[in-house]
């Protein structure tokens, strides 16, 4: 399965993080508190339409150089992976027609000039002391060290708090599962949850770039708690989405997990926007419609189950209640799987449904 496109705020958070010679240089400028304007492109078009004036440097990046260069008052360029300084003492000429919230010279021009090229600008406020990128329609401020680790066991703490009304959710589909009583509003709740859960993780790890070396501590307690999340969402995806014959089951999967990534918050809580992604007509009480498991998630927990076994058991089987139903000469007719494995697959999924209703019972 394809990985979701990652927030584009994290993918420049981890370019300037702490450690890195670009953050060096804003850092050095901000503790000189003489103010600097940058503009990330490695675009030539971009350089003919909006840079005015200044001179050719042309040279390889250092951070002493970002802060001596800095002293003088126009925008420096920097090359796309900023290892080489392109120009500097420039004039940055965006549309003036283009609307601005920032309040200063430099900051209106940094956020027209990112909203015009859709590159990184970063913006360095000598008054205000503060580090803000613009990158298209994205606006974000640096904030003090002490602030971002305190926001991030913030976040963290209501990420754990979202991961445990999930899991509760999950322990009943799982029971459901091989009850085969499972109903299309279980499931939406399960990707709901999940939703919620990764979108605060999302928050979690903007804060683990900001803060470089520093948050390395969160990142592994995120591999811990919630490593598996998205995986499991999927899984539940790719259990219950309907899809035609013709289409890529993959691809089908990826599709509706990308719609579903780009819901604000409020429509992640409206059902029937999920069970549009997922294929299903509009129903006035999805607690009444049942659904059947195509039984992908609950496989891939057997252990040493290869991926291409759990497929030719679907695409044989083709539902969770066949498998479980099918005796051992059954499954042993299945390609990849032996009578000794027959038995193991048997026996893994009886084990996973004692455990399933004795995690429920101690709800």
């Amino acid at each position: 399965m394809k990985a979701i496109k990652e927030d584009p705020i994290a993918e420049i958070l981890k370019k300037i993080a702490p450690g890195t010679p670009i953050r060096e240089g804003l850092d050095n400028i901000l503790k000189a508190r003489t103010g600097a304007l940058l503009l990330i492109t490695d675009k030539q078009e971009v350089i003919d339409e909006i840079v005015d004036g200044g001179f050719n440097i042309n040279e390889d990046y250092t951070s002493s150089k970002l802060y001596e260069l800095a002293k003088m008052d126009g925008a420096i360029i920097l090359s796309g992976d900023m290892k080489k300084i392109l120009f500097a003492n420039a004039q940055l000429i965006p549309s003036y027609q283009i609307p601005t919230v920032e309040t200063g010279t430099r900051h209106r021009t940094a956020e027209r000039t990112a909203k015009q090229t859709g590159e990184i600008v970063i913006s360095v406020s000598q008054r205000r002391n503060v580090i803000t990128i613009f990158k298209g329609d994205l606006r974000y401020v640096l904030q003090d060290s002490s602030k971002v680790i305190t926001k991030a066991n913030q976040a963290l703490q209501t990420a754990e708090k979202y991961k445990k009304v999930f899991d509760d959710k999950l322990n009943l589909l799982n029971e459901y599962e091989f009850n085969d009583i499972v109903t299309l509003q279980n499931v939406i709740v399960c990707i709901q949850r999940a939703e919620m859960v990764l979108k605060v993780v999302d928050e979690v790890k903007r804060a683990i770039y900001e803060l470089g070396e520093e948050g390395r501590l969160f990142q592994m307690q995120l591999d811990e708690l919630f490593g598996n999340l998205a995986i499991e969402e999927s899984l539940i995806i790719k259990d219950y989405i309907i899809s035609s014959k013709k289409q890529n089951s993959e691809k089908t999967v990826d599709k509706a997990l990308s719609s579903i990534r780009k819901l604000e918050r409020e429509d992640l809580m409206k059902s029937q926007l999920i069970a549009k992604i997922l294929g299903y007509e509009d129903f006035d009480n999805y607690e009444e419609v049942n659904v059947f498991t195509r039984g992908y998630r609950i496989l891939s927990k057997i252990p040493r189950m290869p991926n291409n076994i759990v497929e030719n058991l679907v695409k044989s089987f083709k539902s969770f209640q066949h498998i479980i139903q099918a005796d051992i000469p059954a499954l042993d007719e299945v390609e990849g799987i032996g009578e000794i494995r027959a038995k193991a697959i048997k026996q893994s999924l009886k084990r996973m449904q004692e455990q399933f209703i004795f995690d429920n019972l101690s709800l």
